[in-house]
Order: structure tokens, then C-alpha cells, then sequence
């Protein structure tokens, strides 16, 4: 039976990871999860970023115009589809939420451990791009985001994978200052180590330290 009209979001879903989830999520709450779902973004207590993913609105925004920032919304369609240990946010996003691109972008990157179609966002012009990788293998820690903590991999990691991939993401203009920009604050000891360790990652450092040379 479904519950009472309220204008909040139920407490079990405003406490999943990264305040997003789906409209499968709401079954234990809901009887008919996606008109309930409807009525609480028309109240402005919960914000849909694409079709079938929502966002809880955080309270001092609630009835206000509000769009989360791209990559911790990217991170939070990634958690509620992987989980929040298996989702990685990676490349350009990662050098966003490091400071190392100053700029808003409209595509986010996100490592995650099987195949899936990018999803295109609704409520901006952006997209989130999943790339398949080996999770268990990036070099990764977790970053406080306005929708709360996700994995992020580390700037040496991020180096790295932007060397390798300059192009995913369509920024590939701001990946030379990104990358410099990010080896100031990294461990060369431990960047050499993630590159000798992980595949076809000792060109991508190579390219890397190119890179950061032409913009010290």
C-alpha cells in the first residue's frame, strides 16, 4: 500500500549513497514508485538529472532551482548502478573535483567494472561517458562532493589516465595544464610505481612528463 502524501523524501532514500537512486530503489517505499517520484520533484524536494535517476535536493535548496554539480551527479548515477566501491570517478572529472581544471564541462568520466551505454542528461547539455576497467587496480581515494563522499581516483592515477586517454571526454585542450597542474602535488616515487604496475601505463607517463615540462 503506498504511504502517506508527505512533501519530503522518505528517509531511506534521502540516505542512499551520494542521495540518488532510482525508481526500482523506491519499490520499498512506494507501490507505484514513478508518479510519487513526480510529485516530489514537482515540490522541488527531489531533483530528476536523467530518466530514471534522482536526486535528493538538499533542504536549504528545496523549492529552489537547483542542478547538483556534473561530476558529483555522475558519481551518483554510477554508485546507484555499481555501488558505491565499484564506481570510480576517473580522468577529466577526477581533475575536476582536484582543482585542476577551473572550467565546468559538459561530459564526466566515470571507471566502472562492466559495459554501459553513456547517459545523457536532462537536466543540462551533458553526458556521463563509463569506461570498463579493472577497478580493484586504480589507485583511488574518496572525495567530498555537495552529494557526499565517492571514489575519486588519486592525481598520480589521474595523471596517468589522462596521458593514456587525452580524448575521452572531449577536453583534450585542458589536459596538458591539467596534468601539470596535478604533478605538483603528486608522489613521483608513486607515480612511476602506478605506471610500472598497471598496463601500458609507462607511455602514458612518459607523454605525461612532457606534457607537465611545456607547462612549468
Amino acid at each position: 500500500m503506498t504511504r502517506a502524501h508527505t512533501t519530503a523524501v522518505p528517509a531511506p532514500l534521502a540516505r542512499r549513497p551520494l542521495r540518488t537512486f532510482r525508481p526500482q530503489d523506491a519499490t520499498g517505499v512506494y507501490t507505484h514508485p514513478r508518479p510519487e517520484l513526480a510529485r516530489l520533484v514537482a515540490r522541488g524536494v527531489l531533483h530528476r538529472a536523467a530518466p530514471g535517476y534522482y536526486i535528493v535536493t538538499p533542504p536549504e535548496q528545496a523549492g529552489r532551482p537547483w542542478i547538483p554539480g556534473l561530476e558529483a551527479t555522475a558519481a551518483g548515477i554510477a554508485t546507484t548502478i555499481y555501488g558505491p566501491d565499484e564506481a570510480i570517478v576517473m580522468g577529466i572529472s577526477a581533475a575536476r573535483l582536484h582543482h585542476a581544471i577551473p572550467r565546468a564541462l559538459a561530459t564526466a568520466v566515470v571507471a566502472v567494472p562492466r559495459r554501459h551505454r553513456p547517459i545523457t542528461l536532462t537536466d543540462r547539455p551533458a553526458t556521463i561517458a563509463f569506461l570498463r576497467r579493472d577497478t580493484t587496480e586504480l589507485d583511488a581515494e574518496r572525495i567530498d562532493t555537495p552529494l557526499g563522499a565517492t571514489l575519486v581516483t588519486t592525481p598520480e592515477q589521474t595523471i596517468l589516465d589522462l596521458a593514456r586517454w587525452p580524448q575521452l571526454g572531449d577536453a583534450e585542450i585542458e589536459i596538458p595544464t591539467a596534468i601539470a597542474a596535478l604533478h605538483q602535488r603528486s608522489d613521483p616515487t608513486r607515480l612511476a610505481a602506478l605506471a610500472t604496475e598497471q598496463h601500458g601505463m609507462t607511455a602514458a607517463l612518459t607523454r605525461a612528463e612532457a606534457w607537465s615540462r611545456t607547462r612549468s
